[in-house]
């Protein structure tokens, strides 16, 4: 197992990626040799040490992503490392370690799957852990998404009741782990019984089983409705989600993991009265460097619990677990580690 280091050695002239290079199925995904990326003014150039696979580079290999403007494509909307280069303004320094995510990254230019990546300035955040990379690689989409959801999405606070539908999702567990640490009482769901220890084990109070009418059973819990609900499911069970929200209480939409992402003929009196909907989808810039150090710090203290599915070492391990995330069989996050 890898662990960040001091820095590294300079940019070699070329260097191994993932490329896709036409949509299609797992055979898109080739491992080749290509030029390093040059880095442009406000650009830093990463040496990527680790990196997350995620739903959106499935699309993206298979041609469904709207961001994706022409192939050949390295995909990867995340990943941790290393500084390479950077102007000397950033204050950025080589070898300090970093993670970026979103902001485009994979889809309107090349992402993470590669040895070296360079993105803007601004959607870098330092940070100084001895978690090792598996670890650190695990956490940037995914924790971003949860705490800007849980912050910008729902100001979530300490001693409220928040309800996570879609709770097995790697965000919802992510979601989870945050809320409890904040101090807030959880309620997540699941479509199996089966997996209801998942949610014990992040820390979630009421496990809870989806069968799609989800507001009667929330109600049974806290009759006046929770405060604050995180949607990861979608519009098919929004309006069931609206319904167990208190008065003045908020629901965030910030995921379909069921696939649909808008409501036929929608009208806003769908909303039941007093009630708050909003949604979230932001950037590397929602996720403060202090609040991502806390959040290292607590997974160092073992406070919060990181869902990693399974480590995978290796560009040519790629396919292989972009194939285990579209099984779904194993929950929480898949992480590729490039060993040096």
């Amino acid at each position: 197992m890898s662990h960040p280091t001091a820095a590294d050695a300079a940019a070699p002239a070329t260097m191994r990626a993932v490329i896709v290079t036409h949509p299609g199925g797992l055979d898109a995904l080739q491992v080749k040799d290509v030029p390093v990326p040059a880095r442009r003014p406000g650009w830093v150039r990463i040496k990527v040490k680790a990196f997350g696979v995620n739903e959106s580079e499935v699309t993206t290999r298979k041609g469904e992503s709207d961001a994706v403007v022409t192939y050949p494509r390295i995909p990867g909307i995340e990943g941790v490392g290393t500084v390479d280069e950077a102007d000397e303004d950033s204050g950025l320094r080589p070898g300090q370690q970093v993670a970026t995510m979103m902001g485009g990254m994979g889809r309107a230019y090349d992402g993470a799957y590669a040895q070296y990546v360079t993105v803007p300035a601004g959607q870098v955040i330092p940070f100084d852990t001895s978690l090792p990379w598996d670890v650190v690689g695990a956490l940037p989409e995914m924790f971003q998404t949860a705490y800007g959801s849980l912050t910008r999405g729902l100001d979530l606070e300490a001693g409220q009741t928040l309800l996570i539908r879609g709770g097995t999702s790697t965000v919802g567990l992510s979601a989870a782990t945050l809320a409890k640490d904040l101090g807030a009482t959880v309620i997540a769901t699941t479509r199996s019984e089966a997996r209801a220890g998942e949610l014990r084990a992040a820390g979630v109070d009421h496990p809870l089983v989806d069968n799609g009418a989800l507001a009667d059973q929330v109600r049974e819990l806290f009759p006046d409705g929770v405060d604050a609900a995180l949607e990861l499911v979608g519009c098919s069970v929004l309006a069931d989600t609206l319904r167990t929200v208190r008065l003045h209480g908020t629901v965030c939409f910030t995921g379909a993991l069921a696939g649909q992402w808008s409501i036929p003929d929608f009208t806003p009196f769908m909303i039941p009265f007093g009630v708050r909907l909003t949604s979230y989808g932001g950037q590397a810039a929602d996720l403060p460097a202090d609040a991502f150090a806390h959040q290292l710090q607590a997974i160092a203290e073992g406070r919060l619990l990181v869902p990693v599915a399974k480590v995978y070492h290796g560009l040519e391990e790629v396919r292989d677990a972009q194939a285990d995330l579209e099984s779904g069989a194993t929950p929480g996050k898949h992480v590729v580690v490039l060993d040096d």
